[in-house]
């Protein structure tokens, strides 16, 4: 036993007071077990599955492959105690730790920034946007406004980094209470590792969405675990006693080590109706509370009210209550804390909780009073305003404008979470009036650029509702109108718009061109009429002539007006306004910018729009802006899918469409979905074509048609093409062309499709409506690709007279980069020759067009022209499938391959895929030996990049003569080998 004198002694070392500089807790990277109890399937009772999986998860981590998991249950059920185990069976691996804190969650990057405080001396390894990315986030250096995925693709680089000196175990507790900005951060993070050697371990309670990642949900013990534990802590309780405790803990693992303490110092403590589970344990653990002494429970209060477990901030703070250091020591004793030089925890999260609701709200009130107090450092500033925020009860200015001062420094870290609920806070606190307004509008646009559409909606229209200047008003009512497209309420987004628009039309004029260039963009979902009218409206506008918007609004109008058969279509006009808009840079901004790339497209001029995306595309990742990422991955997709580059549409497609389900972009979602389902049609894929069908025709509210309809008709169409079923096609295509979206790109380029079937059918009257409108396109566009469809077209249904001289235009004017296209005439074609008895000549086009088919993976054509070619009487080779060099590949090693080929670094490719550069590294070391090199020089000789294959091709094998593993991968890992293009 310590005597009285020696245990003041040891308690004035370990909770000395005094008001210097406070030095928060740093989290140490454990060397392997590093002194913790080790854990086995003994002590976790009924676990071993479980420890099982986290097992197999570590054994992963060592051999340097990446994993993640996601443990969940109720409180008290096990979820810390197989962190535990996993940090005790780490050997060979570093550990680093965060848990989430209830409190913290209006504090961006909190959680993250405990978890990673071992490794932020890596930052300047990291890539220029991301080390400032991360920096403004931790408050390391001035925020920068940005892109708020950023800190995740930032928070991938580090974790790689860190983990290049050896196996990483990650271990996050009470994931529930992190902060939204850490959870986002950490889980885009997440669902990209693969090769770094990290293992990733999440604990959350029930309810923690984690998509994407492995699910391990922990439920109650079962009855003879549950007994073992019991007996095993518990031997003295009576048979009565027993039964009582195991029927009311129910397998939770917490209530069977506490309720038997209880039980024992209240024997009324489970007598009646039982409670729920997570009340049964707060109250036995309450029930150890109230036998401590009463200035011992006053400090318990303060540390569960306060944020960070800083010791010296708590022991100052409940010396305004009349509170000793000593004071802590019944609580210790009592396992109820845990403390040590710098810090105080709760032995579990819910001992804080159960403090914390069982206390008054008057002696809450003073205890936030009393942190508030404490917190008087520059860098407290946020927690000292959302104390005071609990105390506030009314109409506040002071409290109000210090959450404001939050909310934009949280803003300025992407942490727009906690930007939203500081702005709604401050709105709570301040009198009805313009600033009220003003602060829920505020809330609204951090909720807008988080994502939460939900809440953007119903900030801004409480904003709306109390906003009496017009410029509120005006970005209110955006935000509402976003909200409503993100929801798939197209309609309701047109209207607001253009009564914003209207509203700011002669203050700001290109505000309001701004909106309607949006208008526009949802009235193209929708019909002809929408479109006409939100084109006037766009056109009414009066910006000056010298306004670079003015460039992009007229290209616009007359993109969509020609598309709906209306306004000045001549084509000397559409030249002219293409470059007055190429000279200003497309307007500038990124959204014009975009809308210049996708009315380049309408209007034909797909290898520009593939430039100007692409270019856009740098830009988006030297910023690091994600959020706005998708577009144009889905604009780039569909020129590459334009321009025969099937292979590069998948990546840039499967990309876009990763990137907006993460976000809930359900317009990008059904757009790339659709064009994923047109390049698996090309392939031949009847499986992932159909799938992708289904979700673009996926409607997101009744009566509106989904935005991925003519995308989705175009590909079920041509996969039945492919395989000759004419009906089928034709039935297709028919329904495209008669609906309200015939409009849009799909239709106008699916007319040649249309075309075909018809005449396949024998119903060449079905084909000339389609093609006057093909004709009339091309005359508008005078774009050489086009003139080579209407040549086709014609020759399809020209007598055989006419027919060889069209077919023989066609082939002329097809350029080089649409090779698909140019093979399909080919082997109409060469059909045509063989019907005409000239085998000799349809050798030759049929051998083309087989041999285009496929190298670009397109398998059903390949065997139509095969068939062909077999009917002159020439052998194809086979099979048809795609056996160029990517055919031996995985869908992520024919990314990395092709960028690789490029002459693109491993860091290059990690953040165009992003991914880690260890990944990159890793699927070419793979990759090496299966194409049977061993430097990238030998890449650009490869046959790569015209392939559309995007799976392994069944069965294949690396080749005999590949390279040593080992070679390859010295090769695929090294940093610093010459780029060839």
């Amino acid at each position: 036993m310590i005597g009285l004198l020696g245990r003041r002694a040891l308690w004035s070392a370990r909770y000395g007071g005094g008001r210097g500089r406070r030095i928060r807790h740093l989290p140490v990277v454990d060397q392997g077990v590093c002194g913790r109890l080790k854990y086995d399937r003994r002590v976790l009772h009924g676990r071993g599955e479980e420890i099982s999986v986290i097992d197999r998860l570590l054994a992963d981590c060592r051999t340097g492959r990446s994993g993640c998991l996601t443990i969940t249950g109720e409180p008290g059920v096990g979820k810390t105690a197989l962190l535990e185990y996993a940090a005790s069976a780490a050997e060979g691996l570093r550990v680093m730790r965060s848990t989430g804190i209830e409190s913290e969650a209006h504090l961006p990057f909190a959680g993250l920034h405990l978890l990673l405080r071992p490794a932020l001396d890596r930052i300047d390894a990291l890539p220029a946007p991301q080390a400032r990315a991360l920096r403004g986030a931790f408050g390391l250096a001035p925020a920068e406004p940005g892109d708020r995925m950023l800190v995740g693709i930032a928070l991938l680089s580090l974790l790689a980094e860190f983990a290049d000196q050896g196996p990483l175990l990650c271990l996050v507790d009470d994931a529930q209470w992190l902060d939204r900005a850490s959870v986002e951060a950490l889980l885009f993070a997440a669902r990209r590792l693969d090769a770094e050697g990290i293992a990733l371990i999440v604990a959350a309670r029930t309810g923690f969405a984690a998509p994407g990642l492995a699910q391990l949900p922990l439920t109650g013990l079962d009855a003879p675990a549950a007994a073992e534990l019991l007996a095993e802590h518990a031997a003295a309780l009576s048979p009565v006693d027993r039964y009582r405790v195991l029927a009311e803990a129910q397998g939770n693992p917490l209530a069977l080590l506490e309720l038997p303490a209880a039980l024992a110092a209240d024997p009324t403590v489970l007598a009646g109706q039982a409670l729920p589970m997570t009340g049964t344990v707060q109250a036995a653990f309450l029930d150890q509370v109230r036998r401590l002494p009463e200035p011992s429970r006053h400090l318990l209060l303060v540390a569960a009210a306060e944020d960070t477990g800083d010791r010296d901030v708590v022991l100052r703070a409940a010396a305004d209550l009349g509170c000793r250091p000593t004071d802590l020591v019944p609580a210790e004793e009592a396992d109820l804390l845990r403390v040590d030089n710098s810090t105080v925890r709760f032995r579990h999260p819910l001992v804080r909780s159960a403090v914390y609701q069982a206390a008054p709200i008057s002696l809450r009130l003073v205890v936030h009073t009393a942190l508030a107090e404490v917190l008087d450092q520059p860098e407290d500033a946020d927690r000292r305003a959302w104390h005071r925020a609990v105390v506030a009860t009314g109409p506040d200015a002071q409290v109000a404008a210090e959450l404001e001062s939050t909310a934009q420094r949280a803003a300025a870290r992407s942490g727009y979470a906690a930007a939203a609920a500081a702005y709604e806070r401050a709105a709570q606190l301040t009198s009805p009036g313009p600033d009220h307004a003003r602060r829920l509008v505020l809330a609204a646009e951090a909720a807008a650029e988080e994502g939460d559409v939900e809440r953007m909606a119903e900030l801004a229209r409480r904003g709306a509702a109390h906003a009496d200047d017009l410029a509120l008003t005006v970005r209110a009512n955006r935000i509402r109108a976003a909200a409503a497209f993100h929801h798939g309420s197209l309609r309701t987004a047109c209207r607001l718009l253009a009564e914003a628009a209207a509203l700011t039309r002669d203050d700001d004029p290109s505000l309001a061109a701004h909106m309607m260039l949006d208008a526009v963009h949802a009235a193209w979902y929708l019909g002809e009429r929408e479109i006409a009218e939100t084109a006037d409206q766009l056109d009414a506008l009066p910006l000056p002539p010298e306004d670079p918007l003015t460039h992009v609004a007229h290209l616009l109008t007359w993109v969509v007006r020609s598309a709906i058969g209306q306004g000045d279509r001549r084509p000397q006009n559409l030249t002219r306004l293409i470059a007055a808009a190429r000279r200003t840079g497309f307007g500038g901004p990124h959204d014009t910018i975009l809308v210049g790339a996708t009315s380049l497209q309408a209007a034909g001029h797909d290898t520009e729009a593939h430039q100007v995306a692409g270019e856009l595309l740098a830009r988006c990742r030297t910023l690091g802006q994600l959020g706005r990422t998708a577009p144009v991955l889905a604009c780039l997709a569909r020129a590459s899918t334009f321009l025969s580059r099937h292979s590069d549409a998948w990546d840039e497609a499967t990309q876009a469409l990763q990137l907006a389900r993460e976000l809930r972009h359900r317009q990008w979602i059904a757009e790339t979905t659709g064009i994923l389902a047109y390049l698996a049609a090309v392939s031949g894929d009847a499986q992932d074509c159909h799938a992708f069908a289904d979700e673009a025709l996926t409607a997101p509210e009744p009566g509106v048609t989904a935005p991925g309809t003519p995308w989705a008709h175009w590909a079920l169409a041509l996969l039945e093409l492919g395989h000759s079923r004419w009906e089928a096609a034709l039935n297709r295509l028919a329904t495209l062309h008669a609906g309200p979206v015939r409009h849009q790109l799909p239709g106008l380029r699916s007319i040649p499709d249309l075309i075909e079937a018809a005449v396949r059918l024998g119903r060449p009257a079905d084909a000339r409506e389609p093609l006057a409108r093909l004709d009339d396109w091309a005359r508008q566009t005078e774009q050489p690709w086009i003139d080579a469809h209407v040549h086709r077209c014609r020759a399809l249904l020209a007598p055989e007279a006419d027919a060889e001289e069209l077919y023989r235009a066609a082939l002329r004017l097809h350029p080089d980069d649409r090779q698909f296209e140019r093979a399909r005439t080919a082997l109409l074609y060469g059909e045509w020759l063989r019907r005409m008895r000239r085998k000799s000549d349809a050798r030759g086009q049929l051998r083309d067009a087989h041999e285009t088919f496929r190298r670009l993976g397109a398998t059903p054509w390949a065997q139509r022209a095969r068939a062909e070619l077999d009917a002159t009487g020439e052998v194809a080779p086979r099979p048809e499938a795609a056996d160029g060099a990517l055919a031996v590949l995985t869908p992520q090693e024919g990314k990395i391959i092709r960028l690789a080929a490029r002459g693109l670094s491993n860091r290059d490719i990690a953040a165009q895929l992003f991914l880690s550069p260890r990944t990159v590294g890793y699927h070419l070391y793979k990759a090496f030996p299966k194409l049977g090199v061993t430097a990238r020089a030998e890449l650009a000789a490869l046959d790569l990049l015209d392939t559309v294959e995007h799976r392994p091709h069944p069965g294949a094998v690396p080749p005999s003569s590949a390279p040593s593993q080992e070679r390859a991968h010295q090769q695929a890992r090294s940093p610093n080998l010459t780029k060839h293009h």
